[in-house]
């Protein structure tokens, strides 16, 4: 499918694009409140919000919790090398471009055809040290030299779920390898009660890194409601401290898990192997009305 008659004669209009992907059908929608922001769906599932002149400004909530990771992953303003497996509309790779100038970033994003539509619609900074990979996130994981990454952010979905292979201690194995000594890993992770797969995440991470600490809506760690938590690790202490409060001071607040509370939550739930792992859950329709 291509572009609507309006979208093809400008974006004067800021009329939605619908575009068919690898994915699915991909659409980007204006935001009304803002100029030159739209939102990116795949099959009708919100997966990113950019605004074009603001890139340090973050709509979805798991992005903004993902950004307070990328803003205490090393002091304010110095540059980052940066991996993101899954790329969307490329938000947080913008983001951190916005916000640490002169980092050199890699996005692994499967979707080319998605790559194309979000280069063509949303352009990147001219100058911004962003390289977009169209592979699979662990093969382009695969390829970044040992010890490259100072930070690495998985948000990796198909079809609203993060692939089995993405979820396995194996994976993480890799991820250590990628990344530089004291580095940091953050995961965007979606589950919902009984909250089997984000325990065994925690697991999983638990048996691979030194230091966790999980940001999540307090509803949702109380199996509550289905939705997204980040887990970042390291073998560096982390900053939970201002993790904490940085968390609880967002719009919709969220509450940070370390240390015997976070092991404790995780109740004795075992590390996922490639050969036991599987699919995270589908979220139940009414998540996305």
């Amino acid at each position: 499918m291509g572009k609507s008659r309006n979208a093809r004669r400008g974006r004067a209009a800021a009329e939605t694009v619908v575009e068919d992907v690898d994915g699915g059908r991909a659409e980007l929608i204006p935001d009304r409140d803002r100029t030159r922001a739209w939102t990116l769906l795949i099959d009708g599932a919100p997966q990113s919000h950019v605004d074009l002149d603001d890139p340090a400004h973050l709509s979805f909530e798991y992005q903004r919790r993902l950004g307070h990771v990328i803003d205490l992953a090393a002091p304010p303003g110095r540059p980052v090398q940066a991996v993101h497996l899954g790329g969307g509309a490329l938000t947080l790779a913008r983001y951190l471009a916005a916000t640490r100038p002169r980092s050199t970033q890699q996005v692994v994003e499967r979707d080319a055809a998605l790559v194309q539509l979000v280069r063509r619609e949303l352009p990147l900074e001219p100058g911004a040290r962003i390289r977009v990979r169209s592979t699979d996130a662990r093969a382009g994981l695969a390829r970044v030299p040992e010890g490259w990454a100072d930070l690495i952010v998985a948000d990796v979905f198909s079809g609203a779920r993060t692939p089995a292979h993405l979820t396995s201690a194996e994976f993480l194995d890799e991820v250590r390898r990628a990344l530089a000594p004291g580095g940091v890993y953050a995961a965007n992770l979606a589950d919902g009660p009984p909250l089997a797969h984000l325990r065994g995440q925690i697991a999983t991470a638990a048996a691979r890194f030194a230091e966790l600490a999980l940001v999540a809506d307090p509803a949702v760690l109380r199996g509550k409601r289905f939705g997204n938590a980040v887990l970042v690790a390291s073998d560096r202490p982390l900053p939970v401290a201002e993790l904490t409060r940085r968390a609880a001071s967002d719009p919709q607040p969220a509450r940070v898990e370390h240390g015997r509370a976070l092991a404790d939550f995780a109740g004795g739930a075992a590390p996922v192997t490639d050969a036991a792992a599987v699919d995270s859950p589908a979220p139940p329709p009414s998540v996305f009305r």
